[in-house]
């Protein structure tokens, strides 16, 4: 999961997948960082702040595709089932919807001015 690392929002994200997602599979990473510039340039893909970024198995997702997929990363039922519902409604409509909050993000939320360190027991699940 690459996320915008001041945007409140987007941290709020993270929290919230930090405290459900018990697999400890997934790994996190700011887009403002060197490491995730380095993975984007490799999966030929470009440096976009305004979304999102769930990578499985070499393949990129975002907008609220990547919403829907890191829902269902998890496996707790409700969020799970939050997930196939999202991917359920037309992905133009979806991501119409997700790029007006994307847009307003910082409006709404706020930002900070530096992004998130981890904590030393979170920090091997960050990409630096």
């Amino acid at each position: 999961m690459l996320f915008d690392g001041v945007c409140n929002l987007c941290n709020g994200a993270l929290q919230f997948m930090l405290r459900v997602e018990k697999h400890d599979k997934l790994n996190f990473g700011t887009l403002q960082s060197l490491a995730a510039t380095a993975l984007l340039e490799q999966l030929k893909a470009p440096l976009d702040l305004s979304t999102v970024v769930y990578i499985d198995a070499g393949k990129l997702y975002t907008h609220s595709t990547a919403i829907s997929l890191l829902l269902r990363h998890h496996g707790k039922p409700f969020w799970a089932f939050l997930g196939l519902l999202l991917a359920c409604i037309p992905r133009p409509l979806r991501d119409f919807a997700y790029r007006i909050v994307a847009a307003n993000r910082i409006k709404w939320f706020g930002s900070k001015d530096t992004c998130m360190l981890p904590t030393p027991a979170l920090k091997a699940r960050f990409l630096t």
